[in-house]
């Protein structure tokens, strides 16, 4: 090429000239006729698009997309648009951080929440040993809360060396190895499933309790529930956290309004004492021994739910992050611990005893008894539910985050990793609402059911990161570093103690489910792991290795363009002139074909007939099919192709035209064997499929 300036190759040549060309925003040349012959001029316009923003030569910004065509695509699309609102950009991350008060919102629910129903755990598991065992209550929630400040400060630790996030999954996998990483993250995935199933359970059930009436419809009312917390997260955590905030500090000074009322009347006049409704029974079915107060030790252990939530969303707080989460975190536990102990110390002193039937709660039963059925009664029990449902919401914002973290690092698929319009991990939240969906269902909406589910997956993880934060302090020894280790420690083997426990205890009530599937998520996430590797090793090139590279560039390759034909139409046509604008006039090493597929020979010799005299250029090859099958003779067609040029690299493009008709749902008239062809060639090797539309 003559006209190529002497400081340029070819190659570096032609592509800034195609740069020239392809950009978008470069005058597009109009010729104007004039009145007279040979009369014409030259204009150029400018070229301005709605939401298209160039940044630099080669590069733009696209912040809008393209109108929709269809009144479906429409409505769809202003659907999206009022539930989960305006995209945001990637760069406006920053501004959707958390503050503490909000943080506490996000993060905090689920364990906040566990104290509406972790007193009545315990209860009821002392139950079994008859009304004297429930004078264990108070003891047994002392030693909750003791080891709830060990795994606190735990947790601290945790947030100060990562301040990033991560939580038992990071941590664990760093110290102790990708799959002890993948042990905690299996644990926490399936407590953060079962914290939405139970939560919303709970909360049902306290809607219930003040209004018996809705009882049958439980479930349904879960599902809307679930649906609801669905579309909240998915605008967004900062939206999410604008959303619950209320709910959350409406039941903080809710419980401490009717505890507070409470441990006044105690130490001034005395508590009324509960009245158990009529024709209930509580007799003793199991010995008072070492194993059930260990039982029910475990059952209240469920409250410790959620204390690692906060470590594994440090990120969303705003900076700085490590400083602001340990605050919440410390908030958190203390909010915890007050209003558990103060529903275990009422509960105690005014003689409650858990309804059998489940058609109260604890907290219903106690705050009728210490202020009857006034509009109080309905505030704390609305409030209830409300952090109930609420609580929900620490997994949608955890379970999305940490499934996030575990594509990154390739044990889990990509689509956990992008981020929807609000920048939320729209696939994480979608799925884990499937997930407590179907966990809802199959349990009926019974929180005593799914309890025993619940507790083993947390101390499993709550062993394994203060396990992982040990080996850490000894591994660096820093400041502090032999008080760390030592406190870690022993809330490793306390946590260790309360997993087994909670394992043979809650064995045969259902643990064994969550004992089965952790090992079997562990399996299946390595898979995927593999998988990706595998994929990484046969895919990837050093760029960095010009040779290399420019040996898959020039590696001589015959293509096979073969054209299906039924008959001889205008998208048949078309889609010709389309491979031969693929291919220019210097054919090389591509050929293009024609095929026709037909069971009648004579019929098909009509056909080829016809398609010469169109002079298209290209040939056309009869394939009889006596059988009248279309699929198989063309494959093995093909194969018969790539197998005569097995000594060179042999590509085979399957061009396919096909008519899209306006309305959707006239694609039920057509035939579709060029959907179904695709669906079998995309795993052929060394096959490329292009489909020619031919909008009618």
């Amino acid at each position: 090429m003559s006209d190529i300036p002497e400081n340029k190759n070819e190659d570096q040549y032609l592509s800034e000239q195609n740069q020239k060309n392809l950009d978008l925003f470069s005058p597009e040349k109009d010729i104007i006729k004039g009145r007279k012959i040979g009369d014409k001029s030259v204009r150029f316009r400018k070229m301005n698009f709605k939401g298209i923003k160039k940044i630099e030569p080669g590069a733009y910004e696209i912040t809008t997309e393209a109108e929709p065509k269809s009144w479906f695509s429409r409505v769809m699309s202003k659907l999206n648009l009022t539930l989960i609102g305006t995209p945001l950009k990637t760069k406006e991350e920053i501004h959707e951080r958390l503050t503490k008060i909000k943080g506490l919102a996000v993060f905090a629910p689920d364990n906040i929440s566990s104290s509406a129903y972790a007193t009545e755990e315990i209860l009821r598991s002392l139950m079994l040993g008859g009304v004297g065992a429930l004078m264990l209550n108070i003891p047994i929630s002392v030693t909750i809360l003791m080891l709830l400040v060990i795994v606190t400060f735990s947790y601290q630790q945790t947030i100060r060396a990562y301040p990033k996030g991560g939580g038992s999954y990071i941590v664990t996998k760093d110290n102790l190895g990708s799959l002890a990483g993948l042990v905690a993250a299996s644990a926490i995935l399936i407590d953060y499933t079962l914290t939405v199933a139970v939560s919303i359970s709970a909360g049902v059930l306290a809607i219930t309790s003040a209004f018996p009436i809705l009882y049958n419809e439980r479930v349904v009312l879960c599902l809307v529930a679930i649906g609801i917390i669905t579309i909240g997260n998915l605008r967004g955590i900062r939206e999410s956290g604008n959303l619950f905030t209320i709910p959350v500090y409406y039941y903080i000074f809710a419980m401490f309004g009717i505890i507070g009322y409470g441990l006044f009347k105690h130490f001034t006049v005395g508590v009324p004492v509960y009245v158990a409704k009529a024709g209930i029974t509580h007799a003793a079915t199991s010995a008072l021994g070492f194993f059930l107060i260990l039982r029910a030790f475990s059952s209240g252990a469920c409250g410790l739910t959620g204390v690692e939530a906060v470590a594994d969303g440090v990120g969303a707080f705003k900076p700085p992050e490590g400083r602001n989460a340990g605050i919440a975190l410390i908030c958190m536990a203390s909010l915890f611990g007050a209003i558990f102990f103060g529903i275990s110390f009422l509960a105690s002193k005014t003689g409650i005893i858990p309804d059998p039937a489940e058609a109260e709660t604890v907290i219903s039963q106690l705050t009728r008894t210490l202020i009857g059925t006034n509009w109080y009664y309905y505030v704390v029990q609305s409030a209830t539910a409300v952090i109930l449902l609420v609580a929900a919401n620490t997994s949608f914002a955890d379970f999305p985050r940490l499934a996030s973290f575990m594509a990154r690092d390739k044990f889990l698929p990509s689509h956990f990793g992008f981020r929807g319009d609000r920048l939320a991990f729209n696939n994480g939240i979608i799925v884990l609402a499937c997930l407590a969906s179907v966990l809802v269902i199959a349990f009926k909406a019974s929180v005593t059911a799914l309890i025993p589910l619940y507790t083993v997956g947390v101390f499993v993880a709550f062993t394994l990161s203060q396990a992982a934060m040990v080996v850490r302090r000894l591994r660096l020894r820093d400041k502090g570093w032999f008080a760390g280790a030592m406190i870690s420690g022993s809330g490793a083997v306390i946590c260790a103690v309360v997993m087994v426990v909670v394992g043979i205890s809650k064995f045969t009530l259902g643990a064994w489910m969550v004992l089965v599937l952790i090992p079997i998520l562990v399996l299946i996430f390595w898979n995927i792991y593999l998988h990706y590797k595998r994929i990484s090793e046969i895919i990837m090139i050093n760029v960095e290795n010009k040779e290399d590279c420019l040996k898959e560039l020039s590696e001589n390759i015959i293509n096979h363009i073969i054209i299906p034909v039924s008959d001889i139409t205008r998208p048949v046509l078309q889609a010709v002139g389309y491979a031969n604008s693929l291919i220019g006039k210097e054919k090389q090493n591509t050929m293009i074909h024609a095929v026709h597929v037909t069971d009648n020979y004579e019929e098909g010799l009509a056909m080829q007939k016809k398609w010469t005299e169109l002079h298209t250029g290209i040939p056309m090859y009869i394939i009889e099919s006596p059988y009248r099958r279309l699929i198989r003779p063309l494959m093995h067609y093909i194969s018969a192709i790539e197998k005569r040029g097995k000594k060179q690299k042999t590509f085979i493009t399957v061009l396919l035209p096909e008519v899209v008709s306006s309305a959707w749902w006239k694609h039920i008239y057509h035939t579709n064997v060029a959907f179904i062809l695709k669906g079998v060639l995309f795993f052929r090797p060394n096959t490329v499929v292009i489909s020619f539309p031919y909008h009618v």
